[in-house]
């Protein structure tokens, strides 16, 4: 019951939201709440994560991107020389550039990135492998990371993101996104808000949209019918991350 936050259910619902019909996105949060509610009850959890937290509405406005202004200050929250500042960083930057789903992130192991090709394998749904793509920042801030890492109790891990007590959990990385949107002033900062970001910057900067299905992890077409733009970025020659 760990994972079962109120962060992690917030970027669950927002990602329902993305794929889902608004009554589906409410039937799962009504389900939801029954289930913490009966969790309490039987005394497995201490607190229902979901009090209080609303189902999604007709007239809800949607998960706003990262404007480049914002992504400054962000990464500026990350620019001391601590070993957490270089992690946040490089975290921050591949999902980014990346545009993947925070668990994916937090799976990436250090052989999985390969910085000449500037490139990294990432396993998705049922498994399936797919390779994602950085740009100059990124790499540049992989390249000083793991000098850092180097240095930690659980660098022997094949974990990419570590922290003190080991390998970087999806929570862990969400609570760091928290708190280093807070230090740039971006309330409610969460990891899903850059997926949010990737996918827009991609389509509104030529291209072909064949190109940003496969880079996304999309099984069919309809996120970008969802996105509606008629063409869509080659995420690999247009990265957002060395905007900023």
């Amino acid at each position: 019951m760990g994972e079962l936050t109120r962060a992690a259910i917030r970027e669950w619902l927002a990602q329902l939201t993305d794929r889902r019909e608004l009554s589906t996105v409410r039937t799962r949060h009504k389900g939801l709440q029954r289930f913490c509610g009966w969790l309490v009850a039987e005394g497995e959890i201490d607190a229902n994560a979901m009090a209080g937290l609303e189902a999604p509405s007709a007239n809800a406005k949607p998960v706003p991107v990262l404007t480049d202004t914002e992504l400054a200050a962000l990464l500026k929250a990350c620019s001391g020389e601590t070993f957490p500042d270089r992690r946040d960083e490089a975290l921050i930057r591949v999902l980014l550039d990346c545009g993947v789903r925070v668990s994916q992130t937090c799976g990436l192991t250090v052989e999985a990135v390969d910085l000449d090709d500037g490139m990294a394998l990432v396993k998705g749904k049922g498994s399936k492998v797919r390779p994602v793509y950085m740009g100059t920042r990124t790499i540049r801030s992989l390249y000083g990371y793991p000098r850092a890492r180097a240095q930690e109790r659980w660098a022997h891990l094949d974990a990419l993101f570590i922290i003190q007590c080991g390998a970087l959990s999806p929570d862990g990385a969400r609570d760091r996104i928290r708190l280093r949107g807070e230090a740039a002033g971006i309330d409610r900062l969460h990891p899903h808000r850059f997926r949010h970001t990737f996918a827009p910057d991609c389509l509104m900067n030529g291209g072909q949209e064949r190109d940003l299905q496969p880079l996304a992890g999309w099984s069919s077409n309809v996120m970008l019918e969802r996105y509606g733009a008629s063409a869509a970025a080659a995420a690999r020659t247009m990265r957002p991350g060395d905007r900023v």
